[in-house]
């Protein structure tokens, strides 16, 4: 491993930028404010480029105590998970130079955005499990305002109710840290685990306890059930570009925690066939059908988009839960193809609310007369999220029905599949109406008063991008699958 200083860079700059901007004087025009956040992005962005560019490179940066180091590494998780993030979070950024226009305090919402970049960078280059929770931690703190930054009652609730399940999950896997410390040979990522078998026969039955705590605990942050509530009650109150990222990204913090822990703390191995397995499979499976049920009855445009979330965040925890290397690849797919689609959803969704001010489904009959592009644009992700080839949703999930029909899994070789068909028949359901009655409203609808609507460079640049990314990747798969077949083996 390369030792070098440039690893923490791309995590302290955001971040110094975030709290100047945070404490700048008030009376700055917006457009420093914008050219101090586009700097910010840019420059972090090709530092990262440049991080990676290092190969396997890491930094030890101080000490919490003798045997805990604050420790940074770059790794393939951390190429994968870095890379979505530094693109979802630029696109996100700069749609909201025209969205929160009609938002008050942008210095406070850019500030904490840098901050959040900064911030996930880090949890993304953690080399150990004591960092990456210290930054899990700040994640959840620093994104807050972002949730409740209209700061209206409903927003002030929503971001508490989103604070408090966070740190719920957080202490479960706090809980798991401590008997981890105590067990392992190392806090030190490590593909295959951290512990000797004689350690791990002998402490069987307290470690599984461990291991689900620790699963549990991170899938808080990815909405799975029971602890999902929180997600669709944030995202319909943050601006919207806040809930792409929510959504896209944030959610991703709790799916990599689980990807750190289970194949690269305790190993695939030792989870394989037991009650722990069994549990998180069936609340995984669960979560992907309650998620759609849930998002096909609800009438707001954004929580329906939110519940979705809910869904297709444990497509991916079902995938890593079979422990089989097609379904873990399909799985790591998903992360990808999930951020951009999902992004494109809520950007399409803030830019329909911006230019309208129509909040629910059924008041949308017309709205791909008005604004065609941005209805497109949203049919092709919608597709791509339902699963139609050739789009980048189809990879994914053919990946994570053949792994789980590869697994030896017992019930959930057939039931997994089953459930993922079902949930995509309800993602058809509850998505394309809105493109339906959008072009196809009907003889009732007002031609006579229709009005273009479509928005601004600004937002739709981003949405075009996105929608380009999430056809164009499902069309030439092969440089990412093969990205992932290099290192998802060494995992198992």
């Amino acid at each position: 491993m390369k030792e070098t200083v440039w690893v923490i860079v791309p995590v302290l700059i955001p971040v110094i930028m975030g709290i100047f901007l945070l404490f700048m004087k008030p009376s700055k025009s917006r457009k420093t404010l914008l050219w101090i956040t586009a700097a910010g992005l840019f420059v972090t962005a090709g530092l990262v480029g440049y991080v990676l560019s290092l190969g396997d490179a890491g930094y030890t940066l101080f000490y919490l105590t003798d045997t805990l180091p604050v420790f940074f590494r770059v790794d393939s998780v951390s190429r994968l998970f870095v890379s979505v993030v530094t693109f979802i979070w630029i696109c996100s950024g700069l749609y909201a130079f025209e969205y929160m226009k009609h938002e008050e305090n942008n210095k406070r919402y850019f500030g904490f955005y840098l901050l959040v970049y900064g911030i996930l960078v880090g949890l993304d280059f953690s080399g150990n499990l004591v960092t990456f929770y210290m930054f899990y931690e700040l994640m959840t703190l620093l994104s807050m305002p972002l949730v409740l930054h209209n700061r209206s009652h409903e927003a002030v609730m929503a971001g508490l109710k989103y604070l408090f399940y966070s740190f719920f999950g957080a202490y479960m896997v706090l809980f798991g840290i401590y008997f981890i410390y105590h067990y392992a040979n190392t806090m030190s990522f490590t593909a295959g685990g951290v512990f000797d078998a004689a350690v791990l026969a002998e402490n069987r039955s307290l470690l599984l306890a461990a291991a689900f705590l620790m699963l549990i605990g991170f899938g808080v942050k990815a909405g799975m059930f029971p602890l999902h509530a929180w997600l669709p009650t944030a995202h319909p109150v943050a601006p919207a570009p806040a809930s792409a990222a929510l959504s896209g990204i944030i959610v991703k913090g709790g799916v990599l925690g689980i990807v750190r822990v289970v194949f690269y703390i305790f190993g695939a191995d030792f989870l394989k066939g037991t009650w722990v397995q069994t549990v998180w499979m069936t609340l995984a499976l669960l979560t992907v059908f309650m998620g759609s049920m849930l998002a096909f009855l609800e009438k707001g445009f954004k929580k329906r988009l939110a519940y979705s979330t809910v869904s297709q965040i444990s497509y991916i925890l079902f995938g890593l839960s079979v422990l089989q290397p097609v379904a873990v690849t399909g799985a790591l797919l998903h992360v990808v193809f999930h951020a951009i689609i999902k992004c494109t959803l809520f950007l399409c969704a803030g830019a329909v609310i911006y230019q309208t001010g129509k909040t629910k489904v059924e008041e949308l009959s017309g709205i791909g007369k008005q604004m065609p592009v941005t209805i497109w644009c949203y049919t092709f992700v919608s597709l791509a999220l339902i699963g139609i080839p050739p789009t980048s949703g189809f990879v994914s999930k053919w990946y994570l029905a053949t792994g789980a029909l590869q697994s030896g899994t017992g019930i959930f070789t057939w039931l997994g599949p089953v459930v993922l068909l079902l949930s995509a028949l309800l993602t058809a359901g509850y998505l394309l109406p809105v493109t339906v009655k959008g072009f196809l409203p009907g003889n009732d609808f007002d031609y006579v008063s229709l009005q273009k609507r479509e928005a601004n460079g600004w937002m739709l640049m981003p949405i075009l991008l996105l929608t380009i990314c999430a056809v164009a990747l499902g069309m030439f798969p092969n440089s990412l699958a093969e990205f992932f077949a290099a290192f998802v083996p060494q995992l198992m």
